[in-house]
């Protein structure tokens, strides 16, 4: 009996360094536990409208800290000086943009953790550079004009002549004659195109519930600059190149889901 005492007592003394140290083989380790991420987001800045585009990014885990990632986003890029107005016949156009400017960014980067979530729960915080070309696609902004022989009171003489053309301020210089806008896709056989280059920084914080998934939103800076002067809006008697710029700074912000492997 005193040797099964004396037994017990030992396994007694030694049983919170045996919990101890299967804690500590337990313990989770830095190291995520996935290699590859893929997301998918829709993008809101201060140059596009309601909403901005589209975007798509793969990143690859390089250590605990740091990773490399590739994204390609595409958007729409409107002048400040847009403004919409409503047209005779309650349709709407905008005035003096002579082009759409769509621009695809290919962005290659880093991202480094700056602050990890639990395995299962929580926020990460990550840091985010990059930088790449920007293919800017301006394609003209076509209108519907009214060319109907009118008498002096604006009655119309003769059969309704409205047209389709692309906008151009000398032809189209009384906006009261201006119908409606036309369709989206007129003038995409007459598309050019412009090259630029662009840099970004962001923070992005995801929230994935599951090891396999995740979710967030990124929010940061864009500085792009192109070779040449986009037209986007022209007016009448006035040099395209003093109303239109090459530097186009935003802020944006893409809320993104995906998943991980």
């Amino acid at each position: 009996m005193r040797y099964i005492l004396s037994l017990a007592s030992l396994l007694a003394l030694f049983s919170p360094l045996a919990a101890q140290a299967q804690g500590v083989a337990a313990a989770p380790n830095d190291d995520p536990s996935y290699r590859k991420e893929f997301v998918y987001g829709l993008n809101f800045n201060t140059r596009g409208g309601l909403i901005g585009g589209l975007s798509v990014r793969s990143s690859r885990v390089l250590n605990e800290k740091w990773s490399r990632y590739w994204s390609l986003e595409g958007v729409e890029v409107k002048h400040p000086k847009e403004r919409r107005l409503p047209s005779y016949n309650g349709g709407s156009f905008v005035r003096d943009k002579a082009n759409y400017m769509f621009v695809l960014r290919p962005t290659v980067g880093v991202q480094r953790v700056i602050f990890r979530k639990a395995p299962e729960s929580g926020v990460q915080v990550n840091g985010m550079f990059g930088a790449g070309p920007s293919i800017g696609l301006l394609m003209p902004y076509y209108v519907y004009y009214d060319y109907t022989d009118r008498n002096s009171q604006g009655q119309a003489t003769g059969p309704d002549d409205i047209r389709a053309e692309a906008y151009d301020p000398q032809k189209h210089s009384n906006i009261n004659l201006i119908f409606d806008r036309a369709p989206l896709f007129s003038g995409i056989n007459e598309v050019k195109p412009y090259v630029g280059a662009h840099v970004r920084g962001a923070l992005s914080f995801e929230y994935g519930r599951y090891r396999d998934a995740v979710a967030g939103i990124e929010t940061g800076f864009l500085l792009e600059l192109y070779a040449k002067r986009p037209a986007i809006i022209r007016s009448l008697n006035v040099d395209d190149n003093t109303i239109n710029n090459r530097f186009y700074p935003s802020v944006y912000l893409t809320i993104y889901l995906g998943s991980r492997s």
